[in-house]
């Protein structure tokens, strides 16, 4: 089984970008299950309910958030009628949704896909490391691949996640920072693992925000409004993950497209 997944879908750039990107990796890897983060996708902060659609028409299966899935009072609805929209599964209760979706995959592999949020430099929510244990304990044989988006700060935090879980899990990948790492590989358990898929959108930015207006507030530590970059240098940011039968990642591979390998219309 082909698992891909696309890294944090930032504003409309990233929106417009995702369809023919997913398109071109569809053609190209043909993969079983597409996952996407979208936390960012309405105007670089949060999820609607018409941006969550629009990611699901380019062709996702589930999309995952993270500390920025709260922006938009509408995303609570759309967390508790759609079950492959998931919210970080390690905020306390009673939060709206859920942060673990069960599917088949197109091969018909039983996949879970699990979205959990670290804590350092984050808020403060539960401790991901046992929630992911306690998750475990409830998927025990009702999914032979588990895949997880890890959305964190601190690469240290993603990296101590990784080994914690190698071997139980058959993917660990790193969304929030949106600059992507060159650190992808399968740990000696099975476990694929990257620290940051990197961030689908307008890279002409500073992490998908107007650059000159991120520059003058570092320059003039005043407290300018940041607003997110029309475009330029827009990129999908995605990694292939090739799961074996007994659910263990045999590959875990960078599938980056640049703005000029995007096809038009």
């Amino acid at each position: 089984m082909r698992a891909l997944f696309v890294g944090d879908v930032f504003g409309s750039p990233g929106r417009r970008a995702l369809k023919p990107g997913l398109r071109l990796l569809r053609a190209r890897h043909a993969p079983d299950l597409v996952v996407v983060n979208g936390e960012n996708a309405a105007a670089g902060a949060g999820l609607t309910p018409e941006t969550a659609e629009e990611i699901f028409r380019a062709g996702a299966d589930v999309i995952t958030s993270g500390n920025h899935v709260w922006d938009r009072k509408e995303v609570a609805p759309l967390l508790e009628r759609n079950g492959r929209v998931l919210r970080p599964a390690n905020y306390p209760d009673p939060a709206p949704g859920s942060g673990v979706c069960l599917l088949p995959a197109a091969d018909g592999t039983p996949v879970a896909v699990v979205n959990l949020q670290g804590r350092v430099f984050m808020a403060a929510v539960d401790d991901p490391f046992r929630v992911m244990d306690a998750i475990l304990h409830e998927l025990q044989g009702r999914a032979r691949v588990v895949l997880v988006d890890f959305h964190a700060e601190a690469t240290s935090e993603k990296l101590a996640f990784g080994w914690y879980v190698d071997g139980r899990v058959t993917a660990v990948l790193g969304t929030h920072t949106h600059v992507p790492t060159a650190d992808a590989r399968v740990l000696p358990g099975g476990t694929a693992f990257v620290c940051d898929v990197g961030m689908t959108g307008p890279y002409a930015s500073v992490i998908g925000m107007d650059k000159d207006v991120v520059v003058e507030r570092f320059l003039t530590q005043r407290p300018f409004r940041m607003v997110p970059a029309e475009g330029g240098d827009v990129r999908v940011a995605a990694v292939l993950v090739d799961c074996g039968e007994d659910g263990r990642a045999r590959s875990i591979v960078r599938v980056d497209l640049g703005e000029a390998d995007l096809p038009q219309g």
